[in-house]
């Protein structure tokens, strides 16, 4: 058991630490080859893709991946599990195309640049065959590994060798729709291995089916829209220079969240199972200093990581990088009392409510910030980390109420 969980937690790593080298990788080449405006472009198309991948996921990733881990490898449930799934979200892609266009509509960036929107849309649609879920509840970690490596490795190559100035922008989602599209061919080989098929399913099956995985998506909503719905405020609020300087410290604060992701997606399937608050101890404790050297490295060295990733004309959000130290300390906590520890042992309404909470609270003071005039950068990573705290606080609770569940 112990040793299945290590692997889970080191293959997620393994993938985690692609998804933070890559991105760093190319970053700072895309913001020496485009202009700071062209970048902020890009960057903002990229968040608003965050929204349209999470209404096509809608929850599925925790959802599915609990029914699977309940399936205990009967292929005749886990072909009916994989076939409802699938169907459910080729119809929530056809909903996330009509908002998005209904976002072109209202939002000037992505009206102005149509085609790099749409184009950017697909490889959110291809993640449907992805299958994430299955993997997950299967603890086959290395699959979903080595497709993440394959998918984003060959759009990251592809991007150093055709984009070579901001005349190639449109390359840049075409490349993305090519490495999803390969890693695709890849994952349904592995399924069928498994000799697992598509079987019919109902309409009424698909409904209940996305029915249960809504409340996982209003917390997976909530807990997305203190990143992307950031951006799209200061897109609104702000310069196109201040989204590529936010879009710089997002991009280093999701490196930060990866790196917890693992540990998260690692014991969430096995906690499902166990339910031991000593496993769960154990993990905490093992984490808390990396996370204190990795602020003290941050703070002491932001000037100089932000001249690797963006070069001298990035230094300037150094400072915003600094703000954000609290933030990553605490998201770690938000993080690890989730789904791991309330959502094993069923507690996905209080999870939920937490993150429910947080976001009605950002929203709320980032429109009043955005009403007042005082719209900025610092306020705005105040609040980012204000809503966070509130949000573990509040799951801390919970976990404390409901103890006695645990073994």
């Amino acid at each position: 058991m112990k040793k299945s969980v290590a692997n889970n937690i080191f293959m997620l790593y393994l993938m985690n630490f692609t998804q933070l080298l890559l991105p760093l990788v190319v970053l700072p080449y895309l913001t020496r080859v485009l202009t700071v405006n062209g970048y902020g472009v890009v960057s903002y198309v990229k968040s608003v893709m965050m929204y349209m991948t999470l209404i096509i996921e809608f929850g599925f990733t925790l959802s599915a991946t609990k029914e699977v881990v309940e399936a205990k490898n009967n292929k005749e449930d886990i072909n009916i599990i994989i076939s409802k799934v699938t169907v459910s979200k080729l119809i929530l892609s056809i909903l996330s195309f009509m908002v998005l266009l209904l976002l072109m509509y209202f939002i000037p960036l992505l009206r102005k640049y149509p085609l790099f929107t749409i184009l950017s849309f697909f490889p959110s649609v291809l993640t449907i065959f992805l299958f994430d879920y299955l993997f997950r509840g299967l603890e086959k970690m290395e699959v979903i590994t080595g497709r993440y490596i394959i998918m984003k490795g060959l759009a990251t190559v592809l991007t150093f060798i055709l984009v070579k100035g901001e005349q190639q922008i449109l390359l840049i989602p075409i490349l993305d729709i090519i490495g999803s599209a390969v890693a695709n061919m890849w994952v349904l080989y592995e399924i069928k291995k498994m000799k697992l098929r598509f079987v019919k399913v109902s309409s009424k099956t698909i409904i209940k089916d996305i029915n249960t995985s809504f409340v996982y998506f209003i917390s997976n909503m909530a807990s997305t829209a203190f990143g992307a719905l950031n951006t799209i405020f200061v897109g609104i609020y702000l310069s196109t220079k201040d989204v590529a300087f936010w879009s710089i410290i997002m991009t280093l604060i999701t490196a930060v969240q990866s790196m917890y992701g693992p540990v998260s997606d690692g014991i969430y399937p096995r906690m499902i199972s166990s339910k031991s608050l000593k496993l769960f101890s154990r993990i905490v404790i093992t984490f808390i200093p990396i996370c204190i050297l990795g602020s003290l490295v941050t703070y002491f060295g932001s000037n100089i990581i932000l001249t690797i990733i963006g070069g001298q004309k990035y230094v300037p959000a150094a400072k915003y990088l600094r703000e954000c130290i609290p933030l990553f300390i605490i998201t770690f906590f938000n993080i690890i009392t989730g789904w791991p520890l309330l959502g094993s042992i069923g507690k996905v309404r209080e999870t939920t409510f937490s993150t429910i909470i947080g976001s009605i609270l950002q929203l709320t003071l980032l429109l009043f910030l955005g009403i007042s005039g005082k719209f900025s950068i610092s306020l705005l990573i105040l609040i980012f980390t204000l809503t966070t705290l509130i949000m573990t606080i509040i799951k801390i609770y919970y976990a404390y109420k409901y103890r006695y569940l645990f073994n």
